[in-house]
């Protein structure tokens, strides 16, 4: 398996003295996809005019008024029609999962991941993780159920406003539509060519790979892989990769007991480097389909410390030209991530 990546050196004269200086840039290309981004290791020590603190306790502890905390939840937010589940809301755990209320898709809802009303990374335990896949699973069944055109199913945790969020409580979101999302479509028609090519499944391939050379691969369970990805599309990036599961509906008690002890231990390892907010988005084929060429996966990324005032690191590059602008090298990245990821 091929890594495409370009290195450039460039050379300044650095003040006070004006000694020379050489840096370089590396251009990467996912393996599967193509898709590109470039950095420089150099630029996470660059200057900043912001500096990463704890999260105030304004917004960690103000929570008056807030829809998903226990005491406000039965009142403030949405019901399925009991045509749909009968139970107006799906419960498990200290999960709650109801309809959003300003959906963006065909089905949308939201869940909280705890009763609490903020927590930090370190914080989140397995059990959490594993009722609110469980309560999105169910979810996922009643739709696919009444609705067979509806296939294309995301689970979306943001974690803080850094991340996108705009509750502090703890929550993900789970969409599911009749055409997949255009970075969907890529992963499903490379994976299908890559398989016709090779009569292999590239996601197989590249665990198999990873784990070989050991420079990105950070650790596994029965049921997941986690590698720092080669081309990230944001600082820290991982991609878990379920091994024998293609989409989000079909997956196993055990595979999200699996998936939520890495989850864990990966926002544990966030923790120990400074971070407080993340993303993390599944990549699921259709449901109804087992797809030989394809596994689920779900992809981590950093997002800036929240601050009072926070620089955000999705700039130009990414917006409109689609090239990740990268400080964190996906090697020592994964490097620290598996010791910490041991403790």
């Amino acid at each position: 398996m091929e890594f495409p990546k370009v290195v450039v050196s460039k050379e300044t004269l650095r003040p006070p003295y004006f000694e020379r200086d050489v840096q370089y840039v590396e251009f990467r290309e996912d393996p599967l996809t193509g898709r590109r981004c470039r950095m420089n290791a150099r630029r996470a020590g660059r200057i900043k005019q912001t500096r990463p603190t704890s999260v105030p306790a304004e917004i960690s502890e103000k929570k008056e008024g807030c829809p998903f905390c226990p005491e406000n939840i039965e009142q403030a937010v949405t019901k399925f029609d009991p045509g749909f589940y009968p139970g107006g809301r799906i419960r498990r755990g200290e999960c709650c999962l109801f309809p959003n209320v300003f959906p963006l898709a065909s089905y949308h809802v939201a869940a909280t991941v705890s009763t609490s009303h903020f927590l930090d990374l370190h914080e989140f335990s397995a059990g959490m993780v594993s009722d609110c896949m469980m309560a999105a699973r169910e979810f996922l069944a009643v739709v696919h159920r009444l609705d067979l055109e509806a296939k294309y199913p995301i689970l979306l945790w943001n974690h803080l406003s850094p991340s996108g969020a705009s509750m502090v409580h703890p929550h993900v979101q789970v969409l599911v539509d009749v055409r997949p999302t255009s970075y969907q479509e890529t992963l499903l028609e490379a994976s299908r060519e890559y398989y016709g090519r090779t009569g292999r499944s590239f996601w197989m391939d590249i665990l198999d790979e990873e784990r070989r050379r050991g420079e990105r691969y950070i650790g596994e369970n029965e049921s997941v892989a986690a590698l720092a990805s080669f081309a990230p599309q944001g600082n820290r990036e991982v991609q878990i990769i379920f091994r024998r599961t293609s989409n989000l509906m079909d997956l196993r008690d055990e595979e999200i007991a699996g998936f939520a002890e890495c989850v864990v231990g990966l926002l544990k390892a966030y923790k120990g480097m400074g971070v407080n907010s993340f993303n993390i988005s599944t990549f699921s084929g259709p449901m109804g389909d087992k797809l030989e060429y394809y596994s689920l996966h779900a992809k981590l990324i950093s997002r800036p410390a929240l601050e009072p005032f926070y620089r955000n690191d999705t700039g130009i590059l990414e917006r409109f030209h689609r090239d990740a602008d990268i400080d964190v090298m996906p090697e020592s990245f994964a490097e620290s991530a598996r010791q910490l990821w041991g403790r």
